[in-house]
């Protein structure tokens, strides 16, 4: 199983990023993807989550700014960020699994490599 993320970059304050996640060798279209954001010295926290359904959950730090899609047959998500800020710079991970709750992080089976954003102030 392997989640490729992809997308981020350096943008400045305002600005806008889409990152997309290809999750391969699962053989079948999970209940949950989702996307988690860490920065050095703090734990991994919820960005966005999306169900095969199309419910989604939104950390109050984003709502309003990010949106999460998906394509449950091709197990791809994406997440568009919007206005973006310099407290939002972390690396992203991308994440798939069962649960379906999206923020439940002890629910995802699988974990992306991560890819760094950077919002400049």
């Amino acid at each position: 199983v392997q989640l490729q993320a992809s997308g981020g970059g350096l943008v400045q304050a305002g600005g806008s990023l889409r990152l997309s996640c290809v999750a391969s060798g699962i053989g079948r279209s999970v209940n949950t993807m989702g996307w988690y954001r860490q920065t050095p010295g703090n734990q991994r926290e919820f960005v966005a989550g999306i169900t095969n359904t199309g419910s989604t959950q939104y950390a109050h730090s984003v709502k309003g700014r990010f949106t999460i899609s998906r394509d449950g047959v091709e197990n791809t998500v994406n997440l568009q960020m919007n206005t973006l800020k310099p407290e939002d710079t972390a690396v992203y991970y991308c994440a798939a699994g069962n649960t379906i709750v999206p923020s439940y992080t002890g629910g995802y089976d699988y974990w992306g490599q991560g890819t760094q954003v950077t919002v400049s102030s």
